[in-house]
């Protein structure tokens, strides 16, 4: 039988996307309990040691971190192994960088660089996971009594979130545009027809296009059909995928924040091919 949590992990056995060289050694971070799930997030670890190559090793990476240089979503974070995950906005104070984790167009987390877009950096879009209503006992009364408790209505996010008293009009997988600074909602995004979305799981990973069409499964899982946007004079492909995969992140074609260079478009090997081939010319 089990003893307990695992607290460490092998490299072999860490995440395919987190890029970490087989024959770099044995061990890889294992990232805390958070927000995010083990296989859909970045450690700090990861983030300053692999990805920004702010430090060599991982002891310099503990004295970064302990010196309350790093922030997650406005928040200073000293555990090395917290995990960072879609759109979580990773800040350093001393240097003025911000990033916001996106996926590219391959499922691969991407530090997209917030410098030429100040006025992202205080927001963040958090996709709705459930609704629901909370009892809250009045004074003096058995809060257990039918007719006692009064009801309070809140929403839990993808990032594991609880914001109470939001708009009624939001509901399950809608995506909210929430304020780091303020820790209030802004504005809200519907889950329709037209939107542009981006997929953030399955084999479409990284994907973004039109919401065109919505299959209902009951008793099974809904299937999303989707449609890529701006190909630039190529013929626009269709994909479909689960509707759990599918997070908006504008209404109508723009989206509320700025996406990675390749614009959400997967090309297939020819053109990646065609692509390379004028970059040698």
């Amino acid at each position: 039988m089990a003893k307990g949590p695992r607290k460490h992990l092998k490299r072999l056995n860490a995440p395919k996307h987190w890029f970490l060289n087989k024959m770099g050694g044995i061990w890889a971070p294992r990232p805390s309990q958070g927000p995010h799930k083990l296989r859909e997030c970045l450690p700090l670890a990861i983030i300053l040691r692999n990805r920004l190559k702010y430090a060599l090793t991982r002891r310099e990476t503990v004295m970064i971190v302990m010196r309350r240089l790093v922030a997650v979503d406005h928040k200073i974070r000293t555990d090395l192994n917290y995990p960072a995950g879609f759109m979580d906005v990773v800040s350093m104070p001393k240097t003025n960088e911000n990033f916001r984790l996106l996926y590219d167009t391959k499922g691969r987390f991407v530090l997209h660089s917030l410098k030429t877009h100040q006025k992202e950096i205080d927001i963040k879009l958090c996709r709705v996971k459930r609704t629901g209503f909370a009892k809250k006992a009045t004074s003096g009364h058995n809060p257990f009594k039918k007719g006692m408790a009064a009801s309070i209505p809140y929403l839990v996010t993808t990032d594991g979130r609880t914001i109470r008293y939001p708009n009624p009009e939001i509901k399950r997988n809608d995506t909210i545009q929430f304020n780091l600074k303020t820790n209030k909602i802004e504005k809200f995004i519907k889950f329709s027809l037209g939107n542009v979305c981006m997929v953030v799981r399955g084999k479409n990973q990284g994907r973004i296009g039109l919401i065109t069409k919505v299959e209902k499964h009951p008793g099974a899982f809904d299937v999303v059909h989707v449609t890529e946007r701006n190909t630039k004079g190529r013929e626009p492909k269709s994909f479909t995928t689960r509707l759990e995969n599918v997070f908006t992140i504008g209404r109508g074609e723009k989206p509320w924040i700025s996406i990675p260079r390749a614009k959400g478009i997967r090309l297939d090997v020819f053109e990646e091919e065609e692509i390379r081939l004028k970059k040698r010319h």
